[in-house]
């Protein structure tokens, strides 16, 4: 008799494979007999729609399967849900064999339910994993991959959580995860292949009474425990392992988790006689200096590079396959419009949780990607910017492109040291996409960057220009500037400088215009913002050009007055009267714009007058 898998009665029942095995175990299918672990099924068996009771009919199995939203679990997102099939990664780790590998991506973008993946396929566990694969790439692949599915002891830890503010908590938090994890291996408290110390040691981490150094060793005893067990070398999974170490950083005890990190996956990692492979998972590196020192098996993964470059986040086939099973192919525009333009490598990317929000949202456009995660430490790099990033963030926002040494080996504590790192940061989590490399010219390390998306420009005015004051600060002059309320603006700009502005910064004209650019920033989805431009006789110093005809455009000119002297009510009407003599509103004119409001300003120290015409 011709036998077919639970996978391959799944392609044609429409039941999930789970359910499958259930019902062989329960003996409702027919003829069906167990191989080692797996179930075979006469391959002329009829689905069994009347001995289904608590299975729905194959029938109605039609309906769509729902979209993943938040499910990180392999297992349940496969058998459950609707599955973009990322299981080639396994077969490209395999080809590569790198030792330990650290995968750096954006959040939301697929890590932890890749990471699952992994460990569902290579732990040595009673249950027989394979199902879950036997319909996938990878089981197509060949007895060269799929004879690695269940072969090593796995250690699993997700640091994703750890988001606490001192440094006490967080080892707790890091301690009790270690010791679910210890308690997940059972089977090593009664080991024959154990001593009794190792025993001893294994109990007392599993009942939580570990030390810090303890803790800081656990993956390398762990590690030692379960390759004595199994007699075979273990596969250690960190997700998220930067999670802990920004938070370091913003609540103040970086020290304390680097000590830790750096003699945690030292003793695991480095150079372990017991480590088969080791993955890794986060969204920035720290850099070698830092917790990898030492580490030379590490291979590292960046946005940058082009292998694995499309296992996390979707592709565009993948979309397209996607929205034709929703039936929303026509959707396909406007998703790239939304949530395309990463580019990972040389492969184009499209923000899986933004494009699984939109199809379940009933296909209407949000920016799903908002407050799905922290990024404090980008928030504080803009509040140190100089005005320079500033008129950068201002181009980016007016889609334009700004050319920037990215260095993908930044470590927390040189953010605030170097304000340029703003656009390494935000490249690597995902603000901003590779628009072109200069790394086969000389200036290696240099791209021009840009914003990727439509929901990216929303996204970043809420969680880039709003982790400080400046963008309060902005909305006031924004609404000054709406008003055309000269007297309201010139104390929303006089309480910044007093508040913000050095009295040695304030020195020249510059100043001054690289921080009114910075103002406008946040007017730039309804704006274009122009700096130095010809118009008319001459070149004005900053232009807002509607985007909508019907409001109304702006153009200033600032002066700075060079003793103290000068009669600043003055210097704001020659500013003014600048504006109008050189005609600079003829540019504006000629694109149709019939109202244009001219402003005139004048700085001295940390004084404003403005003028309006």
């Amino acid at each position: 008799m011709k036998y077919m898998t639970c996978a391959e009665a799944h392609s044609l029942w429409g039941i999930t494979v789970r359910r499958i095995q259930q019902m062989c175990k329960n003996g409702d299918i027919r003829g069906a007999i167990k191989e080692g672990k797996s179930w075979l099924i006469p391959r002329d068996t009829v689905c069994p729609a009347s001995n289904l009771k608590n299975f729905p009919a194959a029938s109605q199995q039609l309906k769509k399967k729902p979209l993943p939203i938040g499910v990180s679990n392999f297992k349940k997102a496969t058998a459950d849900y609707y599955y973009v099939d990322k299981t080639l990664l396994i077969k490209e780790f395999i080809d590569n064999k790198s030792e330990v590998t650290l995968f750096t991506r954006p959040r939301r973008f697929g890590k932890t339910l890749n990471m699952d993946m992994l460990r569902v396929f290579f732990e040595k566990t009673d249950e027989d994993n394979a199902v879950y694969f036997q319909d996938k790439n990878i089981w197509q692949c060949g007895e060269d991959y799929t004879s690695f599915q269940g072969r090593y002891p796995v250690i699993f830890l997700s640091f994703k959580d750890v988001k606490c503010d001192n440094w006490e908590t967080t080892l707790d938090k890091i301690g009790k995860l270690i010791t679910l994890e210890f308690i997940r291996h059972g089977e090593l408290e009664a080991s024959e292949q154990l001593s009794i110390y190792e025993k001893e040691l294994y109990v007392r981490f599993a009942r939580g009474e570990a030390s810090e150094m303890q803790y800081e060793m656990s993956l390398q005893y762990l590690s030692i425990m379960l390759c004595k067990h199994y007699k075979e070398k273990v596969i250690i999974i960190i997700d998220e392992y930067d999670t802990p170490i920004q938070q370091g950083h913003s609540c103040g005890f970086y020290d304390q988790i680097i000590g830790f990190m750096r003699g945690f996956f030292s003793g695991g990692l480095k150079d372990d006689a017991n480590l088969a492979y080791g993955f890794l998972t986060g969204i920035l590196r720290v850099a070698k200096e830092s917790i990898f020192s030492g580490l030379n098996n590490l291979r590292i993964c960046s946005i940058l590079d082009k292998d694995y470059s499309g296992f996390f986040g979707f592709t565009k086939d993948e979309v397209k396959e996607l929205l034709a099973y929703y039936g929303a192919s026509d959707k396909y525009d406007e998703v790239c419009e939304w949530y395309d333009g990463y580019l990972f490598g040389d492969t184009e990317i499209f923000n899986p949780w933004s494009v699984i929000n939109y199809v379940a949202d009933k296909c209407e456009p949000k920016a799903f990607w908002q407050s799905t995660g922290s990024n404090d430490i980008i928030g504080e790099i803009i509040g140190s910017a100089t005005p320079d990033v500033i008129e950068n963030l201002r181009q980016l926002l007016n889609g334009e492109t700004v050319t920037t040494y990215i260095d993908t080996n930044v470590i927390y504590p040189e953010v605030q040291k170097d304000p340029n790192s703003i656009f390494s940061f935000l490249l690597i989590a995902g603000y901003l996409k590779v628009s072109k490399s200069y790394s086969g010219d000389a200036a290696v390390n240099i791209y021009d960057v840009s914003i990727p998306n439509k929901e990216i420009t929303f996204v970043y005015e809420k969680e880039v220009l709003d982790k400080n004051d400046f963008n309060n600060i902005a909305i006031s002059v924004q609404q000054a500037i709406f008003t055309q309320n000269t007297a309201r603006l010139q104390e929303v700009l006089e309480k910044f400088m007093i508040e913000s502005v050095s009295f040695y910064d304030a020195g020249n004209e510059g100043f001054y215009h690289g921080l009114l650019l910075g103002l406008c920033a946040i007017l730039s989805n309804r704006y274009y913002v122009r700096s130095n431009g010809e118009s008319g006789y001459g070149r004005f110093d900053v232009q807002l050009i509607p985007k909508i005809k019907s409001i109304p455009g702006f153009i200033f000119e600032f002066k700075h007055a060079k003793t103290d002297s000068e009669d600043l009510s003055a210097l704001a009407r020659e500013a003014l009267n600048q504006i109008i003599a050189q005609k600079y509103e003829i540019q504006m004119q000629s694109q149709g714009i019939s109202e244009i409001v001219k402003i005139g300003i004048a700085f001295r120290g940390k004084k404003a007058s403005v003028e309006r015409g």
